[in-house]
């Protein structure tokens, strides 16, 4: 993404804040993985989202002064040779404000000093130049998350700033991250096809025997061949009875003959990240009871195609699949009532992506143009020991939508054909 990028998605969520209020986002810190060992840091994706930086303890502070007016600053890390000869280079100030657009960078040692001379004037009036809000990320996932930057400096502003009205960025940023603009599009549509032909090479080599880490390495040497980044999430690949969990991460199962291999991976390009899943059979030809299934899948997919445009209710997203494949299984004679669909079918069928594989945006009561999310299709039939999903990414266009994710095979034919069998 380019600065310009990042520099509109600033004045979008500026144009949101009230005056007279302060925002602080954070990059974020390295988290402690065993001794003197750290996870590889991750960015914020907010944090991202506003400045293209992926560097760690940096801070993005804007204030907005009245209705038209807002100063902004980047904090960042200095320069430290002996730091920088153990993790790497960071980033000097010339290349942050080229990254981010930002004018005024500053020393990371700075910002709480900055901050404090900017709220210890008290609860004064907006009109003589004061700051009654702050707005603040202070999203959890679950309750029981680890503290970030902004819920570790909650305490100290309601200690000493006790007049600043806590304000939510994150609610504001969810809604600007619904739609995608142009420049992500594309990035999504560029990871398609390496995910393309990383999904294709682990047809192409499976065989029974085959370990599930295997298949893995296969997908990582394909994407660790356009860039370093590699997938956009843990990869879930799985075979046999492992497929009856959904977020399953071992990779130590053995495939067997006639076992079908699940797999729900995406490469991430420019930040952005795709969601496919297909299922094949490890010895690249389906048994009838396995391309009954999955032709329950596919069909269930291809109607969903033909139907999303904008307008529609999100919610009739996932309960029209729900819905539409219970009544191919009834059709096919695998169940008798759609009313057994929570037999076979275990998760929700669509969710947003972008610079999350679950994108962190405000669920839309109506689709609109410039949306990407899944058409997750899954059918878990523990009797016969088939476990899969069909997975495609659906862009909405100002007509209908199109399905990013297509030229990945996706039909018994075209699976069958990848893998040699026809």
């Amino acid at each position: 993404m380019k600065a310009e990028f990042h520099i509109q998605n600033r004045q979008n969520l500026y144009q949101l804040m009230d005056p007279g209020s302060v925002l602080l986002i954070f990059s974020g810190e390295e988290v402690r993985k065993t001794n003197d060992e750290y996870y590889p840091f991750y960015a914020d994706r907010n944090f991202v989202y506003l400045t293209g930086i992926e560097q760690k303890q940096c801070v993005l502070m804007a204030l907005k002064k009245d209705a038209e007016t807002v100063e902004e600053r980047l904090y960042i890390l200095p320069s430290d040779p002996m730091a920088e000869r153990w993790t790497g280079r960071r980033l000097k100030p010339a290349e942050a404000s080229d990254l981010s657009g930002v004018r005024d960078i500053r020393l990371i040692s700075a910002w709480k000093t900055d901050l404090h001379t900017i709220l210890a004037g008290g609860h004064y009036s907006t009109r003589a130049g004061g700051y009654e809000g702050l707005y603040l990320d202070l999203y959890r996932a679950d309750p029981l998350d680890r503290n970030r930057p902004a819920h570790d400096l909650l305490p100290l502003i309601r200690s000493d700033y006790p007049y600043m009205q806590i304000k939510n960025a994150n609610a504001l940023l969810r809604k600007l991250r619904l739609i995608k603009a142009p420049c992500e599009i594309e990035a999504v549509r560029r990871a398609e096809e390496i995910t393309k032909e990383a999904i294709e090479a682990m047809m192409k080599i499976s065989r029974p025997g085959m370990y599930e880490y295997q298949y893995k390495a296969e997908f990582d040497r394909v994407l660790g061949q356009y860039s370093p980044d590699g997938p956009g999430f843990p990869s879930i690949i799985s075979a046999g009875a492992n497929n009856f969990c959904i977020h399953y991460y071992a990779y130590t199962g053995q495939t067997q003959d006639g076992d079908m291999v699940l797999n729900d991976v995406g490469a991430q390009w420019d930040k952005h990240t795709t969601d496919v899943s297909r299922g094949w059979p490890c010895n690249g030809r389906f048994t009838e009871k396995q391309k009954l299934l999955f032709n329950c899948a596919l069909a269930t997919s291809n109607h969903m195609f033909e139907i999303v445009r904008p307008g529609m209710p999100m919610a009739d997203v996932d309960a029209t699949i729900r819905r539409f494949n219970a009544e191919r299984l009834v059709e096919a004679g695998v169940m008798k009532s759609v009313d057994e669909v929570g037999t076979y079918m275990w998760h929700g069928g669509a969710h947003h992506i972008g610079y999350d594989v679950h994108d962190v945006i405000e669920t839309p009561e109506r689709i609109a143009p410039g949306m990407i999310f899944c058409i997750d299709v899954g059918i878990y039939h523990e009797e016969w020991g088939i476990g899969f999903r069909l997975e495609d990414n659906c862009l909405v266009t100002e007509t209908g939508c199109e399905n990013l994710s297509r030229a990945i095979p996706r039909t018994v034919e075209d699976i069958e054909a990848v893998m040699g069998k026809r």
